[in-house]
């Protein structure tokens, strides 16, 4: 699943090309068909990304939702769409360019109250100007559940998924499995100011880079990493690898079901 960095760069990109523009919209897939013809002709006002939620904003207080989930990919292009191929759920289109978007968990029109309730329910982001890390930390400070858990909660943190987790934890020195209550307000606040770094670089870059200068790979003088998420890394997906920092092999167990990846050593 895409993490929050991705969204914001669609946000940002999809600004970029139909902001103050009447766009047309339709569903060659036809399950957002009676979406589309309510957004068909309206002028897209505005883009914003919430933790991994994207939110069009259009004339007349409609706002088109989309969680991109496991699935779903967005496409774009300038001039003229290429024939409908696959299961397109939403096509835009304007004078000068066209978007795809295929797969999503979410595409949806909401109301003004209804994007109200969305952001109500999300934590933090960490990418936001708006964002109160605070808010987060209420909640992780009187919870026995594991760190990483909570961080990997969008209730409690939007955006995070499990890379910048795993990467902000082993860079912190933070055990994974540390019940959230014994995080002091200060490590709370490193820790945040880390995923603010990591994420806005992720932003810029469009890929998640974690390793400080003197573990990069001309630094160390080890090949650059291989992987289809690209990025170099310090645990997130090395399990049996030497850690870059002590030697100690990378550990891998699980959370939530899902993987989980820590030095014990620098993280006990």
């Amino acid at each position: 699943m895409p993490e929050g960095h991705t969204i914001h760069r669609l946000a940002a990109r999809h600004a970029e090309l139909f902001a103050g523009d009447k766009v047309l919209a339709t569903s060659p897939q036809g399950r957002f068909a009676d979406g589309a013809a309510r957004m068909s002709g309206t002028v897209l006002d505005g883009t914003e990304a919430y933790g991994k939620h994207l939110l069009h904003h259009h004339a007349g207080e409609l706002t088109l939702h989309v969680h991109l989930g496991l699935y779903g990919k967005v496409t774009d292009g300038d001039g003229e769409p290429p024939e409908p191929v696959g299961q397109i759920r939403l096509r835009l289109t304007s004078d000068r360019h066209w978007l795809d978007l295929r797969g999503p968990t979410a595409c949806e029109l909401l109301t003004p109250p209804e994007v109200a309730a969305l952001r109500a329910r999300l934590g933090p982001d960490p990418l936001r100007a708006d964002a109160d890390p605070d808010r987060a930390y209420a909640r992780i400070s009187r919870s026995a559940t594991p760190l990483a858990a909570l961080l990997l909660d969008q209730a409690v943190v939007a955006g995070t998924g499990l890379i910048f987790v795993t990467e902000a934890l082993f860079r912190a020195g933070l055990s994974p499995r540390l019940p959230g209550r014994e995080l002091t307000r200060a490590g709370w606040q490193l820790l945040w100011s880390d995923l603010v770094e990591l994420m806005t670089l992720a932003v810029a870059t469009g890929r998640i880079d974690t390793v400080r200068a003197a573990h990069l790979p001309e630094a160390m003088g080890r090949p650059a990493r291989v992987d289809r998420h690209g990025g170099e890394v310090y645990v997130y997906r090395r399990p049996g690898q030497p850690c870059h920092v002590c030697r100690t092999p990378v550990s891998r167990g699980t959370i939530t079901a899902r993987n989980l990846y820590w030095c014990p050593t620098c993280q006990s």
